[in-house]
């Protein structure tokens, strides 16, 4: 029986302790983190997040709260020694997730938003504090120490899409987790991709289809955490072969301040670089692409992959011929001494100040960058016809007509 059993378990034996291990920590375990001190007390307090965090994979495995607020917090009057969770919280258990997010862009993203000119000019509660405007999403970058006291919430929001308490992997799994900060004026990939003939079949067939590929199978392939593009948010890369669209790509980067009047770069490349916004060696973008043609040729067929993603590259270069011509008619304006720089902007015009822009002209140039622009590009990368079309490609030609008129006028009037 003795030699039975040794063959039975044999080199097996650890593991065999460990199962047993797992079961006993499975069974015992939330009964202790039910009878913590912090789910005594916040089952009267905030009964809501007990029932949320003892539903989740970490509340039935039996995590006490602490591991992640620390332990100085003990009564309602010191509630702010409760310490903020931040990626490095994360990490002591899902340190492979967290790398892959240090490496993206969403780890960047508050990078992104304070590289704003135009983030100075808002109220603490729209940027900042409240979350209520873009701080509502950019809260997912890191951020260093002094900001996670000032804006109280963490650093590196993980809980943006395992929200919190429960932390779910199920909920930042499912598409519609990542709706509301892609939508709406700028990039509304949800819209676009939930109304096309992938989010249309995924709807249709609901969450278990294998047909239709969501959010997550581009972006997040095998559960990668970099969520990286090939163009990024400014659908701009360097260097690039073709003439002609190098030298609008030039003209877009002069009206962002990323390059002089002279064409020699600004201290914001420096942030264009650290915010991974735009593609600036070839080698850069291609390994992006590489990864997206691989992904698309798990449902489609290689060539047809790379067709369909050159098409949407060649409707980035058209419109960059519309978004150049209106710049340059800006340009000419402030040139000719018929606009007149700002006070305190070191550029104009200046595409990142957005709707601080002090003309109607400018107005209709931020438009066109920010909404038209983006509509165009992105609705052809999300294989969505009538945003590409209708919401980006018509008002763009609609806004540079607009532009030539009234800079013709102005050019009268002055």
């Amino acid at each position: 029986m003795e030699t039975g059993d040794k063959k039975h378990f044999g080199g097996a034996g650890t593991g065999y302790l460990k199962v047993l291990f797992i079961l006993f920590f499975a069974l015992c375990m939330p009964a202790l983190a039910a009878g913590s001190e912090c789910i005594d007390c916040h089952r009267n307090v905030t009964p809501g997040i007990v029932t949320q965090y003892l539903s989740g994979k970490m509340g039935k495995m039996g995590f006490d709260c602490s591991i992640c607020h620390g332990s100085e917090h003990k009564t309602a009057e010191d509630s702010k020694l409760a310490k903020l969770p931040t990626p490095e919280t994360c990490a002591g258990c899902h340190s492979k997730q967290v790398n892959e997010y240090k490496g993206g862009k969403h780890s960047l993203a508050w990078i992104a938003m304070k590289a704003m000119p135009m983030w100075a000019h808002q109220p603490t509660q729209i940027v900042g504090e409240g979350y209520k405007g873009c701080s509502g999403c950019h809260k997912i970058g890191l951020k260093d120490e002094t900001e996670i006291k000032e804006y109280r919430y963490g650093s590196g929001a993980c809980d943006s899409c395992h929200t919190r308490h429960s932390f779910s992997k199920k909920e930042a799994q499912d598409p519609r987790a990542c709706q509301t900060c892609h939508m709406g004026f700028d990039h509304p990939q949800w819209e676009m991709w939930s109304t096309s003939k992938h989010g249309t079949i995924w709807q249709i067939e609901g969450s278990e289809s294998t047909r239709a590929p969501v959010c997550q199978t581009c972006h997040m392939p095998e559960g990668d955490h970099n969520v990286m593009t090939a163009w990024g948010f400014l659908a701009l890369r360097l260097p690039e072969d073709d003439e002609e669209w190098l030298k609008d790509r030039v003209t877009i980067l002069q009206a962002l301040g990323v390059l002089d009047e002279q064409g020699n770069p600004t201290a914001r490349l420096d942030v264009v670089k650290a915010g991974k916004v735009a593609r600036l060696t070839k080698e850069e973008f291609t390994a992006q692409r590489e990864k997206m043609i691989k992904v698309c040729a798990s449902c489609h067929g290689v060539s047809y992959a790379k067709a369909q993603l050159e098409a949407a590259d060649e409707i980035i270069k058209e419109v960059d011929r519309i978004f150049a011509e209106a710049i340059r008619i800006v340009q000419g304006l402030y040139k000719d001494g018929i606009l007149k720089k700002p006070a305190g902007w070191d550029f104009a015009p200046d595409l990142l100040q957005f709707y601080e822009a002090k003309s109607s002209v400018e107005q209709d140039l931020y438009l066109m960058f920010l909404e038209y622009r983006m509509r165009a590009f992105q609705g052809a990368f999300h294989a969505n016809p009538d945003y590409m079309h209708w919401y980006g490609w018509a008002p763009m030609k609609e806004t540079l007509a607009r532009i030539k008129e009234e800079a013709e006028k102005m050019r009268k009037t002055h």
